[in-house]
């Protein structure tokens, strides 16, 4: 599968390209009457993520709703504030162009309320034929007194959920993939909410990708439990690993990596009850859900070591988009939108030019992308562990500290070489690794 050698970058088209937080459009209107064409502003990132070398891109949701995405109207047509099916097109080509996979999300969780057969119930109540497309109970009442009950994600009513236990709403959702390949050629979908998807709907959506082709790529996001519940030959390729995500800002902030490598050995060690062997969950320090790294790190010169660490740990490594140069955010009063910010073009800085190489060193190294872990240094504030192939070992090195540390370990060789730099280092009997440093040494 080509996702296990990818390096992503995530975007959310509505906040970087400037949209309205809520669509102006009134739910019965016709999208073409007041298309925004905001689109094409993507394709003047694509150097920056050649240059960044980021051969994945993950998209978070582009249909027609009511505000950040997620409160789908029609899984057919392209958010008017962010244009239409032929502007998607034609920014999926470009990718495709530059050698860049595109992963849109797929949100078959729950709709807007004005998703098109929910405003049927809502305006024929018993009598519309897709009462049963949700968890409706007619003798209660909504917060929005539509004179029925019907279940939400997690509560918020917006959010409408899906009865994916009813054939018709799979068919539909499945429909609308066949849709989306033979309309925008994707290479894959990232699940929304996907640790409260049926998982007879996963099965039968793998089945679906299978058809599509074998390098059509399912990722699933995923908070906590046992990730194997949903990545296995039956349902997802992938997911995001949230575990590991806590690990890495909590082992710089409270200087204690042990939490982050006994992450790493729980998941992907040698033991015989490690748990995700073999398995590649998408990796990140943030994202558009959770605080930016720049502003959750306590210590400033702990991001590019974060970084350093990401890309070396077994997984898929995501960057979020702003981040690569050091944006700072926040939630604020229960929003959001603090992380989805609007830019005017990308920047560059000596971080992003340290996230760039790591990136490259990670696509070019079959140990990074491919190879087992195994613990070899580990001390409050540093570590070494050695990622290894049949044919290549590459030991990752990172000090948080101020002051430099000599690193005892034997690689069975007495020179490597930084794949981050390209200098050779002498390995005697171990290595001493400068004050706030990582480095990924060929053995």
């Amino acid at each position: 599968m080509w996702a296990e050698n990818a390096v992503f970058y995530q975007i959310m088209p509505i906040g970087l390209c400037g949209a309205p937080r809520q669509n102006p459009l009134p739910p019965e209107a016709d999208p073409d009457t007041q298309t925004a064409h905001r689109i094409p502003k993507l394709l003047d990132w694509l150097p920056h993520l050649r240059k960044l070398n980021v051969n994945a891109l993950y998209v978070t949701p582009v249909f027609l709703s009511d505000s950040h995405g997620y409160d789908t109207r029609d899984f057919r047509r392209i958010d008017n504030r962010l244009g239409d099916n032929a502007d998607f097109r034609e920014f999926v080509e470009r990718c495709h162009e530059d050698g860049i996979r595109v992963v849109i999300d797929a949100v078959f969780h729950h709709v807007g309320r004005n998703f098109w057969a929910f405003r049927d119930v809502r305006e024929k109540r018993w009598d519309s034929p897709y009462r049963d497309w949700f968890l409706i109970n007619f003798d209660g009442n909504s917060a929005y007194n539509d004179g029925f009950w019907y279940e939400g994600w997690e509560g918020h009513y917006s959010l409408v959920k899906l009865n994916l236990r009813n054939p018709a709403v799979a068919d539909c959702l499945l429909d609308c993939v066949d849709f989306w390949v033979r309309e925008f050629r994707i290479d894959g979908l990232r699940l929304d909410v996907a640790y409260s998807l049926e998982k007879d709907f996963l099965r039968r959506l793998r089945h679906k990708a299978q058809k599509i082709g074998t390098d059509f790529f399912l990722l699933g996001e995923t908070l906590h439990g046992d990730y194997n519940q949903w990545v296995n030959a039956d349902m997802l390729h992938s997911c995001t690993n949230y575990e590991c995500y806590k690990g890495l800002y909590s082992s710089f902030n409270s200087m204690n990596l042990f939490e982050i490598v006994h992450s790493l050995k729980r998941q992907f060690g040698s033991e015989y009850w490690t748990l995700y062997k073999g398995k590649h969950l998408l990796c990140f320090v943030d994202n558009h859900d959770v605080g930016r790294i720049a502003s959750v790190l306590q210590n400033p010169k702990h991001l590019p070591l974060i970084y350093g660490l990401m890309f070396g740990m077994p997984g898929i490594p995501c960057i979020y988009y702003g981040s690569e140069w050091g944006v700072k955010a926040a939630k604020e009063r229960g929003s959001d939108d603090n992380l989805r910010p609007a830019f005017d073009a990308p920047e560059w800085n000596d971080l992003t030019d340290h996230i760039a190489t790591l990136a490259k060193a990670h696509r070019e190294s079959e140990a990074l992308c491919q190879g087992d872990f195994q613990d070899v240094v580990l001390t409050n504030r540093q570590t070494v562990f050695r990622r290894q192939t049949a044919r290549e070992t590459v030991y990752v090195a990172v000090n948080a500290d101020e002051r430099p540390y000599f690193a005892h370990f034997s690689a069975g060789t007495n020179k490597a070489v930084d794949l981050l730099t390209g200098k050779t280092w002498e390995l005697n009997n171990g290595c001493e690794l400068p004050p706030y440093s990582v480095a990924y040494l060929k053995a």
